[in-house]
């Protein structure tokens, strides 16, 4: 280390010069970063359910949706005025960017038809008559519109149950088949505000709007708020840095170096070709926090080096020199650990990984060398060393209470305390769940507009833009062979009495009631028919473009709306397929049928659901494998991987108790914060057992060696831990329910790895310490 820092500091000044230009050229291409969204960024493409997405994606409509409900606010949709509005609305919806435009239904779509028996046999027609436009619209019209609608069994999917609303459908596909490019979600989620909300909301009608591009648009927009936050965390971060140093120059120092680190990560994202996706914006804070953790360490020993009387270059050097390889340590634990992440088949989580790993690498850069660096030049007032000095007597005299904590009976009270906690932690984290835990989406309060949207629909219509569609394989022709179509429609049947499920379609379930139809209507012929003669008069007035069949009749898609997306609901569905698939005779004997899971929002769901349980455990157990590892590289010692990592381990269920608690499930946007925040928390760790080890490597006692570890470096992990917690807790206030979620989160997790660092370490070390005493080394 003596060599190391000879070479560094004898080129102190190129080096710096080099950091600043590459400073100012990260900035500049730093603000060209811009946010981005995309659906498929979202999903595990190599999954089982996404690989039929892909497949079928051009032929099954319904795998990405976009819902604009109509809602007249007095009276019924059954006004010329209305159905004007509701055309203007469908032909808006068509012209938007990403929408697949043979899609689009509504009322007015020429596809909506209606079909009855009439005197001249089976008549089938569009459910606005031939003729009709905005301009000529009669309310005598309107009476044939309501007519057919209801006629047609429209009531329900595109017309409201109480007749208050009409839903205007439309898909979204994710590349533009002309210019090549990917769909810009936040483009579209602007338009839907600004070209349909804004522009056909008013007094007598409102309008509603769900789907994923606006629910990721309403995420970004809330990042605005989250901006703001980062702002708040940001001053009240730098003010109790200068509360703890007394220096403006030190203050500085570890803010503004933090703050250079998060330049460098955005510029080289740029040049990476990666942008900041909407659920990600909470990581370059917590970027900035891990180096304000380390920062606060390093002006702690230069201050402590200032107070005895060393200069601003004697300061800086020691630092350091002894604070390169614990700091190195803890910094590369978080990159590998982030790291891992990238082990999630997921786009936005193996870029959030990038994000994160590359974030704190430049760490070691930032706050190991620039920072000492920057400090031996900065000049300190001459009544500095004697302020640190007397702030430092104080905070020792508080340590060495705590310090008590390795004493033989604290230590012994402290591992009753650990082992009460760690078993509590773990019996309430068996509850928790993958996926959503509310109808809404959880990163959206429940009172946000999107959420009262969604709850709206779902509660007036038989459909929402929660669905999972089930792509039956089967032979060529299977629609108007009757063994085939009663598997799906018995199939069909079992999924609607499914729990949490609102309606099934399928193309049995539309043959039964055109069934009854040919029959005038009769209610006792709403049955499938059974020959092929029947089956061909039956299924031959749906089309493609319906969702229920291809051209070949080679894929039977079952769609299947439920009440919302709740991890249970999603949960109880997916087992109710595979229970059919798994236990029905006919479809076991079948080998020329296949239920193939699945398209749809919900099969989307389903799908990331399954990768984040599946990789949850693998992913921390990655974790802690990297973090043994590295501490035994350390220290050569195993009782420091138990001294370092239990503390991390009831932290880490803790956190899990805590989501549990508030009802936050894993999900794309919360596991890597989770993750994230137990990088963080092993750094306290590193600091305090790294001056532990010196002090018995001295021949201490562990009473004294840890006593006088915590009087050097136990002030600066409270301090730090405090000083992050409450940065952080401001985000409860946040208008995005997943900023205030984290924020609790986070502020929980920094305390309760400073509380256990600081506690149940040395009671681990105590411990062991009596059971398998150390050897001095040789010296």
């Amino acid at each position: 280390m003596n060599a190391v820092e000879f070479v560094v500091f004898k080129a102190r000044a190129p080096i710096l010069v080099a950091l600043a230009l590459f400073t100012l050229a990260m900035g500049y291409y730093a603000v060209q970063l811009r946010m981005e969204a995309g659906f498929l960024k979202q999903v595990p493409t190599t999954h089982e359910y996404v690989q039929t997405f892909l497949e079928y994606e051009n032929q099954v409509p319904g795998a990405n949706l976009v819902l604009v409900s109509v809602k007249a606010r007095e009276g019924t949709i059954w006004t010329a005025a209305f159905m004007k509005r509701l055309h203007d609305v469908a032909e808006e919806v068509a012209f938007l960017p990403g929408v697949r435009r043979t899609t689009v239904r509504s009322l007015w779509a020429t596809t909506t038809r209606v079909t009855e028996n009439t005197e001249e046999g089976i008549n089938a027609y569009p459910v606005v008559p031939h003729g009709v436009t905005i301009q000529t619209i009669t309310e005598a019209d309107v009476e044939i519109i309501r007519d057919r609608a209801l006629n047609g069994k429209h009531k329900g999917f595109l017309v409201s149950n109480d007749h208050r609303a009409a839903l205007v459908m439309a898909e979204l596909q994710e590349v533009d088949p002309l210019t090549g490019e990917r769909l810009d979600y936040l483009v579209l989620a602007d338009a839907l505000e600004t070209k349909i909300r804004k522009q056909y909301e008013d007094t007598d009608i409102e309008i509603q709007i769900v789907g994923f591009a606006k629910f990721i648009g309403d995420i970004a927009d809330g990042a605005g708020d989250v901006f703001l936050f980062f702002v708040l965390a940001f001053v009240l971060t730098t003010l109790a840095v200068f509360i703890y140093s007394r220096s403006p120059q030190l203050t500085f120092l570890a803010v503004f170096c933090s703050l250079v680190s998060v330049v460098w990560q955005f510029g080289l994202l740029h040049l990476m070709d990666r942008n900041l996706d909407p659920l990600a914006v909470l990581v370059p804070f917590l970027v900035y926090a891990i180096g304000v953790s380390h920062g606060v360490q390093q002006i702690n020993l230069i201050g402590t080096e200032l107070s005895e009387g060393k200069t601003a270059d004697e300061a800086a050097r020691a630092t350091f020199r002894r604070l390169l390889i614990p700091g190195s340590l803890a910094l590369i634990t978080d990159l590998v650990g982030f790291g891992t992440l990238y082990l999630i088949p997921i786009e936005v989580i193996q870029d959030l990984a990038v994000m994160a790993a590359l974030g704190v690498a430049l760490k070691i850069v930032t706050n190991l060398v620039m920072l000492p660096l920057v400090a031996s030049y900065i000049p300190v007032r001459e009544d500095y060393a004697a302020t640190f000095a007397r702030l430092r007597h104080t905070r020792e005299e508080a340590m060495a209470k705590v310090g008590a904590v390795a004493r033989p009976v604290p230590a012994a009270i402290a591992l009753v305390v650990f082992v009460v906690l760690l078993g509590a932690a773990v019996h309430e984290t068996r509850n928790r769940h993958t996926g959503d835990l509310t109808a809404g989406f959880s990163e959206l309060w429940p009172s946000s507009r999107y959420n009262r949207d969604i709850a709206e629909i779902v509660e007036r219509f038989s459909i929402s833009a929660d669905a999972l569609i089930v792509v039956v394989e089967t032979p060529p022709d299977a629609c108007i062979h009757y063994e085939t179509m009663r598997l799906i429609d018995r199939f069909s049947w079992a999924m609607r009495n499914v729990s949490g499920v609102n309606s099934v379609q399928s193309l049995p379930t539309a043959a039964r009631e055109t069934s009854a139809i040919w029959r005038e209507g009769n209610l006792r012929w709403i049955a499938l028919p059974r020959t092929e003669t029947e089956l061909i008069q039956t299924t031959s007035l749906y089309e493609p473009s319906s969702g229920l069949l291809n051209e070949a009749c080679t894929i039977l898609p079952v769609i299947i709306y439920l009440d919302d997306h709740k991890a249970e609901t999603i949960e109880t569905l997916i087992a109710a397929i595979k229970h059919f698939r798994s236990t029905d005779p006919e479809a076991i004997a079948r080998d020329d049928v296949n239920f193939r899971l699945a398209m749809g929002g919900v099969g989307v769901m389903a799908a990331t659901n399954d990768v984040i349980e599946a990789n949850e455990l693998p992913m921390l157990a990655w974790v802690y494998a990297v973090i043994v590892l590295l501490v035994y590289l350390a220290y050569r010692d195993w009782r420091a991987i138990i001294c370092c990592c239990m503390p991390l381990l009831m932290a880490t269920f803790l956190g899990y108790w805590v989501m549990t608690a508030l009802n936050i499930g894993l999900k794309v946007s919360t596991l890597p914060v989770l993750v994230l925040a137990t990088g963080i928390g092993v750094d306290y760790a590193f600091y305090i057992y790294s001056r532990l080890q010196v002090f018995l490597d001295e021949g201490k006692s562990m009473a004294v060696a840890y006593g006088l570890a915590l009087q050097q470096i136990g002030v600066a992990v409270i301090f730090t831990g405090l000083t992050l917690a409450i940065g952080v807790s401001t985000w409860a206030f946040s208008g995005l329910k997943l900023q205030a979620d984290m924020g609790i989160l986070l502020s929980f997790m920094f305390l309760a790895n400073m509380v256990a660092a600081i506690i149940f370490l040395p009671a681990f070390a105590v411990t062991l310490d009596r059971l398998f005493p150390r050897r001095l080394p040789i010296r």
